[in-house]
């Protein structure tokens, strides 16, 4: 796994969510993107059933990645991670006396998977209650692990079908004590998924219905 960079890409004006991606998808095969297969990213929410001494209980997010089908991540609300085997999900079940499954709360981005060079490109409509709320651009640069090694050549490339949504730098990489030369994992990538899904629910797209 190298560095990846997650974002919301902006519904194109007049356009839909679908016909958004149609362009990005087009974008990407004009530049020589060869299509890969698919991906799927979701995120269950749970919340503490009780309180410890009279503090609000935080939320616990148990993510999936098709890229890592055994596995499966758990975020604490700015907390710790825990990245466990898929039998975590059997465990939450079992926990109902004390972490409960937020209904409705389920987010997932799936789409299509590009292959450009050395880069993996993931265009993904992120869907809640089968309304889709925005869309995600993920682009993972393989064969670098570290950011500040790769970023400026990330950001260039991104440009060529973003155009002016090109994001900043993640801010999940800033954050480490290294920095920029701390090496990137799976969790960064995931951390970035969550900081997008929990902006995107919060949002109402009109015309968003997916069929």
């Amino acid at each position: 796994m190298g560095v990846t960079c997650v974002c919301q890409v902006p519904v194109a004006e007049g356009k839909s969510v679908q016909q958004t991606v149609d362009m990005l998808h087009k974008k990407l095969e004009q530049l020589g993107s060869v299509k890969h297969g698919s991906f799927c990213v979701d995120c269950e929410t749970y919340h503490a059933t009780g309180n410890v001494g009279g503090q609000p209980s935080k939320l616990l997010y148990v993510m999936h990645n098709s890229e890592t089908p055994l596995s499966c991540m758990a975020l604490f609300e700015g907390g710790p991670c825990l990245v466990a085997d898929a039998n975590f999900d059997v465990l939450m079940s079992k926990l109902k006396s004390h972490f409960q499954n937020a209904k409705g709360h389920k987010v997932e981005s799936r789409g299509s998977r590009y292959r450009y060079c050395d880069f993996l490109i993931k265009v993904g409509t992120v869907t809640m209650s089968s309304s889709a709320r925005g869309i995600s651009v993920e682009v993972e640069y393989c064969p670098c692990v570290v950011p500040g090694d790769c970023w400026n050549l990330m950001k260039e490339f991104m440009q060529s079908f973003l155009g002016t949504s090109v994001p900043e730098l993640p801010s999940v990489f800033a954050a480490k004590p290294e920095g920029l030369f701390a090496a990137a994992d799976c969790v960064d990538t995931m951390t970035q998924y969550l900081e997008l899904f929990n902006k995107l629910r919060k949002l109402q797209i009109p015309g968003s219905n997916v069929r």
